[in-house]
Parts: C-alpha cells; sequence; structure tokens
C-alpha cells in the first residue's frame, strides 16, 4: 500500500543510541488504475440493449457507448470454465476446470478447483500491491468443499482476494441464497418479505468494499470481481420490474428475434452483411402453439427481462457510486457474459427448474403452473427458466446455446471502458478474442508481468493474447489466429477465419466414438452468424482443422472428455446412473448439537437408503428437523411434529409423496428411522419405523435424480426454506441433542432383495 517504508539505520541500547534511517520504495501500483470485472450469469450475445434487445438496460449500454463493444469475443460455453479462463488468462482444462466445478475427477483436466501453477489475476495483482475483493457467484471450488468446516484451499481467499461476499454454487435462488463472508457462513441480512434480493445485496456490499477502501486507503488501486448470480435461473426480479415487460414478447419469439437481427444491424454490432440462422430444429414455430402456451412462455419472458433490467438498475448503482467519488474514469471495467443464453428450461420453460435441465424436457405441468401463478412468476414461491425459444432468440443471430461450442455457446457480449486509453469510445470491435486474453490485456495495460512464482508455487505462463491494441484502433489486426473450444465432447477449432464445429450432444448414444461424430465447417470471416456449412465444399481445409484440433487439445490438456451431459439432464444423470457405479457408504454422526451442513450429497432421496436418528426425548413437545435436504422447490425431510415422526418427498413443489406415523413417539431414547428402497425406473417405497415398528409409509410414485440438487443436506434444520411448507416453517431446528444420526446409502447397482437388505443393514 503506497510507499513501502524498510528500517535500515543502527539499532542502539536505547532509543537515544538509535540512528533511525529509512529506505522508501515506490509502489509498483502508485499511479495504477483500478481494475472491476463485472461478470452476467447466461447471458445470450442479443439481450443487452446495446447488443440489439429491446430490454431496457441503460448503465450497460453507458459502458458500451462510453468505452468499446466486441462482436467477436468467444467463452467457453459454460459458466465455472469461463471464470476460471478469465480470472488466469489461460485455457480452462489447462487450469483444471474443464466444465463445472461440480466436476471433480482427479485428473489434471477436472480437479475440482484452479491448479495453484495457474495464479488468478487477483494473486498477481496482489504481488503488486492492489487490494483484492471478490462479490457473487465464485463457482470455483467442488461441491465436497462448500460446507462452513471447508476445505477452504478453493475459496476466494485463498485464490488471491483480501474479502469475499457471495456464494460458492453455481446458482441461487436469489430470495433466499445460501451465503458465505470471507471464510464463514452466513445468513442474508433480511427476509424476501422484507423486500431482500440477491443482486442488491452483492451490489451493495461490492460498494461498501470499494468505500471502505478508497477513503482508508486511496492511493492504493483495487480490483473488485463482481459475479452476479443473474441471469443464470431461477429468474427472480421485483414485480415492478416484471410487470413492466407485460405485453411486450405477447408477438412470439420468432418476431423478436427478427427485430433484434434488425436492430443489431442498425447499431452496427454485427456486421452489414450478417444473416440470420435458421430457428432451431427443437424450437417450435410461434404461431403454432396455443393461446394458453403464447400466454405462459410470454410470461416466463416478461420475468427474465424484469431481471435483466434490475440487474442493470444495480450495475448503475456501482457506477453512480464510482462516479461520485470521481474514480470511474481512474477504473478499467471489463463486463462480459460467462456462455451463451441457456437452453435449460426446454421446450415449455420451467416453473421449477428442478423438474429438469434439458434442452428437449417438457414437464406435464409447466404451462399450467406458469398460467396459474401468472401474477407472481418470479417471486420466491417459483424457481422460473425460459422456454428455449426464447434463448434461441437470445443468441441471435447465431445457432444453438450454452453448452455447445457454436457462436451461440461461446459468442457473447463484452464491453470495456476505460476512458485513459480507449481512443474510440462507442466502437465497436471485430477482432477475435477469447476470455483467456482478458487478464493478459489488462496486464499489458497495466505494465506488469506475471511472476514466476507466487506463494511458493512456480507458475506457468499466460496463455492468452492481449488485445490491448484495440484500445488504440478499434480495425487493429488480431494476434489471435487460432483457440480451440470443449465441453461436454462439443468441439469446435477456429483459425484464420475458418471454424469447424460438431455437435456431439445430439450425435452422443452413450458410447458411440467420437471419431463418429459428424464435423461441420463454417468460414466465419465471411459468414458471421455461422449460417453455412460448407464442410462439402472444403473438404481439405475441414481435415486441416480437424487435425489442428487435435493438436491443440492435446498441447491444452483437453482429454480425457466427458461424456455428454454428465451434469446436464435429469435424463442424462439417470442414464449415466448405468456406468457411474457409486459404492455402498455408511455415515455417522454422533452427539449432533448444533445444526449442520453436510460435505456432499450421500445419495439421499435417489439410491435405496436408510437413516436411523437416536433421540433422547424427555418431553414430548420437543419437535423439529432431524434430516432435511432440500428447499420448497424439491427434497426430503425427515421430522418431528405434534409428538409424531413424519417423512416427505417434495418432487417438486407440486407433488408430494408423505409418509406419517400412526403413534405417537414415547419419552426415553428411541429409534426413528426411515428406509428408502428403489423400487423401479424413479420409483421407491418409503418405511418409516419407531424403535424397528413400522409406524407408516408412502409410495413414491416418481422421483428425480436432481431433487433438492444444489442445497446441502442439512442436520437438525431446514434452513432455508422448508420442504413441506403446509407442515412447518424454517429452519424448524430441533432444539435438543440428537445423540446419533447412521445413514446407510446403497451402490447404485442395487436391483434383487438381497442387495436392498445388505445396502440397509437388514440382516
Amino acid at each position: 500500500m503506497a510507499d513501502k517504508k524498510t528500517f535500515n539505520g543502527t539499532i542502539g541500547r536505547t532509543i537515544d543510541d538509535t540512528k533511525f534511517k529509512y529506505n522508501i520504495e515506490k509502489s509498483p501500483s502508485e499511479g495504477k488504475p483500478n481494475v472491476i470485472y463485472i461478470v452476467l450469469d447466461d447471458t445470450g450475445f442479443a439481450q443487452l440493449g446495446c447488443y440489439g434487445s429491446t430490454i431496457h438496460t441503460p448503465n450497460i449500454d453507458r459502458l458500451a457507448n462510453e468505452g468499446l463493444r466486441y462482436n467477436n469475443f468467444h467463452t467457453t460455453a459454460i459458466c465455472s470454465a469461463t471464470r476460471a479462463s478469465l480470472l488466469t488468462g489461460a485455457n480452462h482444462h489447462s487450469v483444471g476446470i474443464s466444465t463445472v466445478a461440480e466436476t471433480n475427477l482427479a485428473t489434471r483436466n477436472n480437479l475440482g478447483g484452479i491448479n495453484p501453477e495457474y495464479a488468478t489475476l487477483a494473486e498477481i495483482l496482489h504481488e503488486y500491491d492492489y487490494r483484492t475483493i471478490a462479490v457473487g457467484k465464485w463457482h470455483l471450488s467442488a461441491n465436497d468443499e462448500r460446507t462452513g468446516a471447508g476445505p477452504y484451499k478453493n475459496w476466494p481467499l485463498n485464490k488471491g482476494f483480501d474479502n469475499y461476499y457471495g456464494f460458492l454454487a453455481a446458482d441461487m435462488d436469489q430470495w433466499n441464497p445460501t451465503l458465505t463472508r470471507d471464510n464463514t457462513m452466513v445468513d442474508p441480512p433480511k427476509k424476501a418479505s422484507e423486500g431482500y434480493h440477491l443482486s442488491e445485496d452483492l451490489t451493495e456490499n461490492a460498494i461498501h468494499y470499494v468505500y471502505e477502501h478508497h477513503y482508508s486507503h486511496p492511493e492504493q488501486p483495487f480490483f473488485l470481481y463482481l459475479a452476479y448470480g443473474a441471469m443464470h435461473t431461477p429468474h427472480h426480479a421485483p414485480k415492478e420490474y416484471i410487470d413492466k415487460y407485460k405485453g411486450k414478447f405477447d408477438k412470439g419469439w420468432d418476431t423478436i428475434r427478427q427485430e433484434w437481427f434488425e436492430n443489431q444491424k442498425k447499431l452496427g454490432v454485427i456486421p452489414p452483411n450478417a444473416e440470420l440462422t435458421e430457428r432451431n430444429e427443437h424450437v417450435p414455430a410461434w404461431d403454432s402453439l396455443t393461446d394458453n402456451q403464447k400466454k405462459a412462455y410470454a410470461r416466463y419472458m416478461e420475468v427474465f427481462a424484469g431481471f435483466l433490467e434490475h440487474t442493470d438498475a444495480q450495475i448503475g448503482k456501482l457506477i453512480d457510486f464510482l462516479e461520485e467519488q470521481d474514480i470511474l474514469d481512474n477504473t478499467m471495467i471489463v463486463l462480459i457474459s460467462d456462455n451463451g443464453a441457456s437452453a435449460e428450461g426446454g421446450k415449455d420453460g420451467h416453473f421449477n427448474l428442478n423438474t429438469s435441465m434439458d434442452i428437449l424436457a417438457n414437464y406435464p405441468r409447466d404451462v399450467e403452473l406458469a398460467l396459474e401463478n401468472y401474477e407472481t412468476l418470479g417471486d420466491e414461491y417459483s424457481q422460473p427458466h425460459y422456454p428455449t425459444g426464447w434463448a434461441n432468440a437470445g443468441n441471435t443471430p447465431f445457432q444453438w446455446y450454452k453448452q455447445w461450442t457454436y457462436e451461440g455457446g461461446v459468442k457473447d457480449p463484452m464491453i470495456i471502458r476505460y476512458p485513459a486509453a480507449i481512443k474510440q469510445p462507442g466502437s465497436v470491435v471485430n477482432q477475435f478474442a477469447h476470455v483467456s486474453d482478458i487478464t493478459p490485456t489488462v496486464l499489458d495495460v497495466l505494465g506488469f508481468e506475471k511472476p514466476k512464482s507466487i506463494k511458493g508455487v512456480a507458475q506457468q505462463p499466460l496463455q492468452g493474447i492481449s488485445f490491448k491494441k484495440t484500445f488504440e484502433d478499434k480495425d487493429a489486426k488480431t494476434d489471435k489466429t487460432v483457440q480451440y473450444f470443449e465441453m461436454h465432447g462439443n468441439r469446435a477449432i477456429y483459425k484464420d477465419g475458418w471454424k469447424a464445429v460438431v455437435n456431439h450432444t445430439f450425435n452422443d448414444s452413450y458410447g458411440q466414438s467420437y471419431a463418429d461424430d459428424v464435423w461441420e465447417l463454417y468460414h466465419v470471416d465471411d459468414d458471421y452468424s455461422e449460417k453455412y456449412d460448407v464442410a462439402d465444399q472444403y473438404p481439405e481445409k475441414l481435415e486441416e482443422l480437424k487435425e489442428e484440433w487435435l493438436i491443440q487439445a492435446g498441447h491444452y490438456g483437453v482429454f480425457p472428455m466427458l461424456r455428454t451431459g454428465m451434469l446436464h439432464s435429469r435424463d442424462d444423470l439417470k442414464e449415466n446412473h448405468k456406468y457411474l457405479v457409486l459404492p455402498e457408504q455408511t455415515y455417522v454422526y454422533k452427539h449432533v448439537r448444533y445444526p449442520y451442513n453436510l460435505a456432499s450429497d450421500p445419495g439421499l432421496g435417489t439410491r435405496t437408503s436408510s437413516a436411523i436418528v437416536t433421540v433422547d426425548r424427555t418431553e414430548i413437545s420437543e419437535e423439529g428437523i432431524l434430516i432435511a435436504k432440500g428447499d420448497r422447490f424439491g427434497g426430503l425431510s425427515l421430522y418431528i411434529k405434534d409428538n409424531k415422526p413424519k417423512f416427505v418427498y417434495n418432487l417438486d413443489a407440486d407433488t408430494f409423496y408423505v409418509a406419517e406415523s400412526d403413534k405417537e413417539l414415547p419419552l426415553g431414547e428411541v429409534q426413528i428411522r426411515w428406509d428408502f428402497i428403489v423400487t423401479g425406473e424413479e420409483k421407491a417405497d418409503v418405511n418409516l419405523y419407531i424403535n424397528d415398528q413400522k409406524v407408516g409409509s408412502t409410495k413414491v410414485d416418481k422421483f428425480f435424480y436432481t431433487v433438492g440438487a444444489g442445497t446441502a443436506v442439512s442436520l437438525k434444520q431446514n434452513k432455508f426454506t422448508s420442504v413441506y411448507d403446509p407442515d412447518y416453517a424454517s429452519p424448524f431446528e430441533y432444539k435438543s441433542e440428537i445423540k446419533e444420526i447412521v445413514i446407510h446409502v446403497g451402490a447404485t447397482t442395487i436391483d434383487t432383495e438381497e442387495d436392498t437388505n445388505k445396502a440397509l443393514h437388514i440382516e
């Protein structure tokens, strides 16, 4: 911070005998600008106002008008991977994040966190005396690290940030989030009913951190990494923002897509010769829909638009603060989306995303639920995601979506504002760029090199290439001549204005050879939208690019590639269970005095399992949660109420399976037990016991492999929203000590009565 003062005088026996002399060393950060990365989630190329949409984003548009918009910027097609590449300036496979951080296979390209050999920009700037702050979505640590007890090795504070406030997971309920401050789990400052919203909270904390720092150490620049949960599902926004868009999307995605395309031409954000690709083959024509479908689908999009405008308003608050403090123009702001618009809402959209994350999926009640909750869609009692057709419009003029390596998945908005260096503000830059190039560009502007060693770890060099020269000349020729892409087997390679791409997702039949994939070829220098497959016309060029992909993949550690959809959809998870054999496991927790979240989900509600809870009851009034997984949108819960144990399986916030005891609990030491016995495809029997006597049962006619996904298994409480709203309010903590909890989880290969008995430890 500022100048570094080092004593180099002579120490005497007393202060009078001491000769004071100091060496003053200038701080390397002196006179350098602040740096802010703003990351939006699942925001397509066309969804910002300054990129052609009719959604109101005046504050983001201001950044574009006073800075540069890039129309040839690329990401990795998924969240964790893009963030890893952004922060390290290297390709995501190299740094250990091939897809999402939950995929921790301990292979070099799937570490569940960033390899320390690839320091983050925060760690690099720490070496140059910057203050570093992270706020918002992290998603760079594996599931089993997301507990109050750590381990913290892949948390923000261990990756170079001085402070952190946000959430560690892939997505988050905007009304009732699970939050972390530094290395501690914390509660939201207020409830949704009191006006809480996560985007507002993140912005307020970002401003507070910068305010506190700037007032204390104005001479020291800062790096702020601000990653919103928006625009990832669940799409949550205050009703007044949503209602601004009533009727705005009634004309449907075909017309909106054409309008946004024409706006892009007028704005100059796409080339004059760009053409609009055909509507995606998995999206129906708007005119073919029923009136109920049109009404529901339009409302889903109104919710998304309100969510985006609300997010823009929060960014505006930060910009206003920087301007008030007279530090806006001395701050380099980089705003990106982490991937293209998401098709995970399926054909009908989802009232509750827990039902599926599959482009082809449709849940029977989604249209009906959207209409039943029309006026309140987007509130805390919904988890909405718009239908695939709106993602197709959001990625105008491109094909496909997030997770695909077509332009619809990887070509995304990027805006940079820095008046001190940008000579042609308001311009559109056509130069090819990749997310791995951003940090090298920032370091180039700052005049810093990546140190050879950081925190005692020898560093690998940056892999991205600076595009600083575009700040002075928007038409500067690109230095990035080649870039590979890979995501869940979807692959692509850009080289010298050509791009080869393969749609492995819809070629994969769980075991099909990657060698059987059919590659497409696009001359993207002339065909900006990637509309015309010219593979048959240029077979030699296609072979050249396929060979180049193998070279790049080998060099940057792409192998082994993951199966399609390993974390993509419920149906894919079900299919993968046939290949992914999980072992039988036992978990024992003794003398549970305090509420606790398990480090990872042992598989409750998706595998044959049992839980035995031993309590010593001194009063019949003792009640509360014993074990819970999930929230009001899906999960399971074992609890005591009215002196009886109950087990509830919440399928989708609309269907509940309840096993309630027909007997009251005795006083003294007592065992309460459930058996969840898988009886068929997504079917199970649940039996409830008191001291080995069966007291209740239910049949689960359908269960999801993703039930309660993203929420921890909790002991003694259901912390944020209750799995069974009709019967109890969260956290419904069991106040007395639980003597012991034993959870048995069977192997995924259980298919006989003998296997089931073994899994449940029944003799």
